[in-house]
C-alpha cells in the first residue's frame, strides 16, 4: 500500500504544506496560507502601539490557523486517504521564539498581555535585542566561555538568549508570566501533539546547546542577569530530542481540525534551512546547500567539528546524524532585489513590464543579463539588513559605490546580485581556510527557480558548479522526509534520513558552471569587495553605525 507524509514549512510570511509520496518523493498536493498578521514591524495588531526600529513580531495563532487550513486542502486536492498518511514533519524560521503559559497558551493571546509587544512572537529577524547580544558576547569573552568559539566567536541578536534577556530587561512582568520560553518550531509541535518537546537543531544553533556539554552553566546566565541563573531549568527543557525522532502522535483535536487520524506520527521540529539539506540529496561532506530566499542560509557538513570564525555555529548531529553540521548565512538576499523593485524603478519600466505581461523582477533580470560583468561600474556591500556571516553585525548597513547620473536600475539590480554572491564567496573561503572543504554547491528555495542570471553569477563568482534542487519546496519536502523517519519503517516509512533521501530527494539535470572569462573579471571585483568589506565591517570606519545611531536619535525626538 502506497504511503504518504506531510511536511509543513513555516516561513516568514506564510506556511506551505506539501503531501509527498514516500516511494519516489512525488509531491501530490501543496497549499499555502498567508499569516493574517504577517510580519508585525510597525504597529501592534488591534492597537495604536508603534514598534521601535528593528522590531519584527508575529502572531502565534496564525501558525495554528495555517495548519488548520493547509492540511485539509492537500488531502482534498490529492484524494489521499487519512489512513495512508503516516507522518507529519514541520520546519520553522529560527530563532523565532515566544513566551507561553505552562499549558502552551501564547501570552499575546491573553487580554492582560495583548498590548505588550514582548508578549508576542519575536521573529527570526527581530534585531532589537542587539544590546543584549553585545552584553552576552562581552560577558562570555570575559569569562572565557569555550562554547563561544563554536559560534564563530559571536552570538547574534537573532538568537534565543539575547531575545529572552530583552524580555527580562524591558518587560520583566512578561518574563515572570512566561512559564515557558520556547522556539515557535517546538511550540507548533506542542500544539499538534499535546507534548512539549525541544529539538536538537534549534537548541544547538540558536540556544548554545551541545550534545556533549548541554547548555551554558547557571553561573554564566547569572552573570548575564541574576534572574536568569535557572532560565533553562525554569523556563525551558533540558531534554533535547534528535532530528527524526517521534515527538508524539496527533491529538484528537488536531485530527478533527486537519482530517488526519489521531495518533499520526509527528516528527521533532527542525529549522527551515537545515531540514532542506537531505531534501537537496546531500547526505555527506563537501557539498554546500544554499537555501536562497529573502535571506540565505549556507549549510555544509564535515567529518568533525572545526572552529570557523564568523560562522553561525557548528553542531554535532545538527543537520545529519554522525556528522558536524556547519551553518552560515546572509541576512538579506532576495530582500535586496525587492528593495530595487520597490524603490528604484521609474514608471517607464513598470509600463514596459505591464505591456509585455511580465513582472518588474523579470524585466530587471532580462536587462541585467544583457550587461557584461563589470560593465555597470558599480560595486555594492550586501548589508541592507546587516551582516550575519562572517562579521555577525546587524548594525552594518548597505553600500553602493560607483553610481553616476547614468546609472540605471538594472545596473543596481545586478550589482546587488553580485554583492550577495561575493558575500557567499567570503563564507566559502572562511570554511575552506579552516579545514571544511566546499567542492560544489546545491541551491534550493525560491530564487534559484526564478532567477537564472543569479545562479550563473554565483557560479562565476564562487568558481563552483551549482546544482538546483528539483523541488521549489525543499523545506516542506525535508520536513515530510523527517515525518517518514518519525513514522518508522514498520509503518511504511524509513529507518534513517539517509534512506529517505535516497528515495525522496532529487536534483534538476541542468547545472550552472563557471565561465572562465567572466570569472576573471569577478576575481578583480572581488578583491575590491574584500577591501570594502574589511574597511567598513571590521572597525576601520564605523560610519554605518554612526549614521544608524543618528537616525535612531532623530526618530526618538519626534
Amino acid at each position: 500500500m502506497t504511503k504518504f507524509t506531510i511536511g509543513i514549512d513555516f516561513g516568514t510570511e506564510s506556511a506551505r504544506a506539501v503531501l509527498v509520496r514516500l516511494s519516489d518523493g512525488a509531491e501530490m498536493a501543496s497549499a499555502v496560507h498567508a499569516y493574517a498578521d504577517g510580519v508585525i514591524d510597525e504597529h501592534l495588531p488591534g492597537t495604536s502601539i508603534r514598534l521601535e526600529p528593528d522590531w519584527a513580531l508575529q502572531n502565534a495563532l496564525d501558525y495554528v490557523e495555517a495548519v488548520r487550513v493547509t492540511v485539509p486542502m492537500v488531502l482534498a486536492e490529492s484524494s489521499v486517504q487519512p489512513e495512508d498518511v503516516i507522518g507529519i514533519g514541520i520546519d520553522f524560521t529560527a530563532c523565532t521564539m515566544l513566551p507561553v503559559t505552562r499549558t502552551g497558551v501564547p501570552l499575546s493571546a491573553l487580554p492582560e498581555y495583548h498590548d505588550n509587544p514582548h508578549a508576542w512572537v519575536k521573529l527570526w529577524k527581530h534585531h532589537a535585542a542587539q544590546p543584549e547580544a553585545n552584553k552576552l558576547n562581552e560577558i562570555a569573552m570575559e569569562r572565557g566561555e569555550t562554547w563561544l568559539s563554536r559560534y564563530g566567536g559571536k552570538i547574534s541578536s537573532e538568537w534565543f538568549f539575547p531575545k529572552a534577556l530583552q524580555i527580562l530587561n524591558e518587560a520583566p512582568e512578561i518574563y515572570d508570566a512566561a512559564d515557558r520560553l520556547i522556539e515557535a518550531a517546538d511550540w507548533i509541535v506542542w500544539q499538534l501533539t499535546g507534548v512539549e518537546t525541544r529539538n536538537s537543531c534549534t537548541a544547538g544553533y540558536k540556544a548554545i546547546w551541545s550534545k556533549e556539554d548541554g547548555f551554558p552553566s547557571p553561573d554564566f546566565f547569572a552573570a548575564l542577569h541574576p534572574r536568569m541563573r535557572h532560565i533553562v531549568q525554569d523556563k525551558m527543557k533540558e531534554q533535547i530530542l534528535p532530528l527524526g525522532a517521534r515527538a508524539g502522535g496527533l491529538t484528537e483535536e488536531m485530527a478533527r481540525a486537519t482530517g488526519l487520524l489521531a495518533g499520526t506520527a509527528v516528527a521533532v521540529a527542525n529549522v527551515d534551512a537545515h531540514v532542506a539539506v537531505p531534501a537537496a540529496t546531500v547526505t555527506g561532506t563537501g557539498r554546500m546547500v544554499m537555501i536562497m530566499g529573502t535571506s540565505t542560509c549556507h549549510m555544509v557538513v564535515g567529518e568533525s567539528p572545526a572552529i570557523v570564525p564568523g560562522m553561525c555555529g557548528v553542531v554535532e548531529d545538527g543537520i545529519l546524524p554522525n556528522l558536524a553540521g556547519f551553518e552560515a548565512g546572509q541576512s538579506a538576499v532576495g530582500d535586496h532585489f525587492a528593495w530595487v523593485v520597490e524603490n528604484c524603478v521609474p514608471a517607464s519600466y513598470q509600463a514596459e513590464a505591464d505591456a509585455r505581461g511580465i513582472s518588474l523582477h523579470q524585466l530587471l533580470e532580462e536587462k541585467a543579463a544583457a550587461l557584461e560583468a563589470g560593465e555597470s561600474g558599480l560595486l555594492a556591500l550586501d548589508w541592507w539588513n546587516g551582516n550575519r556571516s562572517v562579521l555577525v553585525d546587524v548594525d552594518l548597513t548597505g553600500l553602493l559605490l560607483g553610481a553616476t547620473l547614468a546609472t540605471k536600475p538594472e545596473e543596481i539590480y545586478r550589482a546587488l546580485i553580485e554583492a550577495t554572491a561575493f558575500g557567499t564567496r567570503v563564507i566559502i573561503e572562511a570554511f575552506e581556510e579552516n579545514g571544511v572543504p566546499v567542492r560544489d554547491l546545491v541551491a534550493a528555495g525560491g530564487l534559484p527557480e526564478r532567477n537564472r542570471l543569479l545562479m550563473q553569477i554565483y557560479a562565476d563568482i564562487t568558481g563552483r558548479e551549482i546544482q538546483v534542487v528539483a523541488t521549489t519546496q525543499a523545506g516542506a519536502l525535508g520536513s515530510a522526509m523527517h515525518g517518514a523517519v518519525a513514522a518508522g519503517s514498520a509503518a511504511g516509512g524509513f529507518a534513517t534520513i539517509e534512506a529517505a533521501a535516497a528515495r525522496m530527494a532529487h536534483l534538476k539535470e541542468e547545472t550552472f558552471k563557471p565561465q572562465a572569462e567572466t570569472q576573471e573579471v569577478y576575481d578583480r571585483l572581488y578583491r575590491e569587495y574584500v577591501i570594502l568589506h574589511d574597511y567598513f565591517g571590521r572597525g576601520a570606519n564605523d560610519v554605518m553605525k554612526s549614521l544608524k545611531a543618528l537616525r535612531a536619535e532623530v526618530l526618538a525626538q519626534r
